[in-house]
């Protein structure tokens, strides 16, 4: 009987450490630390500037939570710089991701382009750990869209406080994809259509 009760009681011991720890346990939704939170965006802008015209930017505006996807216009041969701007309603919330520049980075995803995507941050969005977050890009384009009879597109992914990142790219499918995460929690996810 006296084994019984102190089995009994072991397990009632491991049983309420374990739901102390689980009440204390990381949750993301409690974290404060949290400078952008996912709900908190409303639009993500890309300001996309041929060399050819340097002064008629373009912007297209993927609008979080739409049943529709901007088209980006790309001409083959042609050289783009690209800004990414996010926003809450009216308010600029890209400055946020420069604040917290060491919490964040951005991975681009052709999934049936090729081009080649360099990263030009300065260091108000280069992290600590000297990988850009890519706020700032150079496309240079060499066939915007591979497979006509495949939708080709941009899938853009903003991470938050990923393990560690690489600007390195990689070949994916009929595509390739610009940087790579380990860890974290997605902040932003926006998909736009490519055209030429």
């Amino acid at each position: 009987m006296k084994n019984i009760f102190k089995n009994t009681t072991l397990i009632l011991g491991l049983l309420i450490i374990a739901f102390s720890l689980s009440l204390t346990s990381c949750n993301r939704s409690d974290d404060e630390s949290d400078d952008l939170p996912q709900e908190e965006l409303s639009d993500v802008l890309l300001r996309v500037t041929d060399e050819a015209t340097p002064n008629a930017p373009i912007i297209y505006d993927y609008q979080v939570n739409s049943t529709t996807n901007p088209t980006v216009k790309l001409t083959d041969g042609h050289t783009y710089n690209v800004e990414v701007i996010f926003k809450n309603g009216e308010e600029d919330a890209t400055e946020e991701i420069r604040t917290a520049k060491d919490e964040h980075f951005l991975v681009y995803n052709f999934p049936n382009s090729d081009l080649t995507l360099t990263r030009t941050d300065d260091a108000t969005s280069t992290r600590g750990d000297g990988k850009r977050v890519g706020l700032k890009t150079k496309w240079v384009v060499n066939k915007a869209v591979k497979n006509a009879s495949a939708q080709s597109q941009l899938v853009l992914t903003l991470y938050h406080e990923p393990v560690s990142v690489s600007e390195a790219s990689s070949v994916s499918g009929n595509g390739v994809v610009f940087g790579s995460h380990t860890g974290g929690e997605t902040d932003a996810q926006a998909t736009y259509k490519i055209s030429n």
